[in-house]
């Protein structure tokens, strides 16, 4: 089993230390990576999805965690209102957990002055305030929905005593030669800049070469074990992208071998 994925969960910061806006940051225990079941990832999940699987894994791989449920289905009725990703006990204290999961990637707009604000979707249809208040507001509230007190009685667990948490891992890409303010954000998330399509389509890009991986590698370091186009080669698709307002990753290697994540938006 490639754990290529796994890897690159593991080695994606957490979006801040410890606990902010409320919210406490689920400190990953130690894996040993080469102490994972052989068990496949699904290749025909979305990103998110992808990424429950790989926690759920190496979770599993821990000597500090059991996983007890995931993915608890809150519904009133006929109604789905939610779930919850993951309830896992601590071996040692038993100590029982409620990890809300998200893995995001994020450009740092540095025209909007709050930093907690300046995080975009690479396609602006995603925002990191919006996705906090989420959590805070709907998510989090759900592990006291009435309609789970069934469950909570059969597995002899009281959901007052259980400790909630996010794992809150996230790329960012700044603008190209900026480094704009994010605190009380996590500095170590900068995993890239970003560009317009004007400046991509410029004399400084054209000696590079470059790959452009499907979102369900973007979680993955860039490598050399892929096809690589020259700019020429890839300006089409990239243009295509552009007119269908859809901001793609690149993986972009220079002349010298340097490789490097780089996202070309079209706004």
């Amino acid at each position: 089993m490639s754990t290529a994925y796994h890897e690159g969960f593991l080695n994606t910061p957490p979006l801040w230390e410890k606990e902010q806006f409320g919210l406490p940051q689920f400190k990953f225990p130690p894996v040993v990576i080469s102490n994972l079941k052989e068990t496949q990832l699904p290749r025909n999940l979305r990103l998110g999805h992808q990424m429950e699987k790989v926690f759920q894994q190496l979770i599993h791989s821990t000597d500090s965690f059991d996983l007890v449920e995931h993915n608890i289905l809150v519904e009133a009725g006929r109604h789905r209102i939610g779930e919850l990703d993951f309830i896992i006990q601590n071996k040692n204290t038993h100590q029982y957990f409620h990890v809300e999961l998200v893995y995001k990637f994020y450009l740092i707009d540095p025209t909007i002055s709050e930093p907690i604000y300046r995080l975009v979707g690479p396609n602006r249809r995603d925002m990191f305030y919006t996705k906090l208040d989420k959590l805070k507001e709907k998510q989090l509230p759900l592990l006291f929905h009435p309609s789970l007190t069934p469950l909570w009685e059969t597995l002899e667990i009281d959901p007052l005593k259980i400790a909630q948490s996010c794992c809150f891992k996230a790329q960012l890409f700044a603008p190209l030669g900026e480094k704009p303010s994010i605190r009380p954000l996590n500095n170590a998330c900068i995993a890239g800049t970003w560009i317009r399509f004007d400046v991509f389509n410029t004399e400084r890009f054209r000696s590079a070469s470059y790959h452009m991986p499907r979102k369900l590698e973007w979680v993955l370091s860039p490598h050399l074990e892929v096809p690589w186009r020259s700019h020429y080669e890839i300006l089409l698709d990239v243009n295509l992208r552009m007119v269908a307002k859809n901001a793609p990753m690149l993986w972009m290697k220079t002349p010298s071998g340097a490789l490097s994540r780089l996202f070309v938006v079209w706004w």
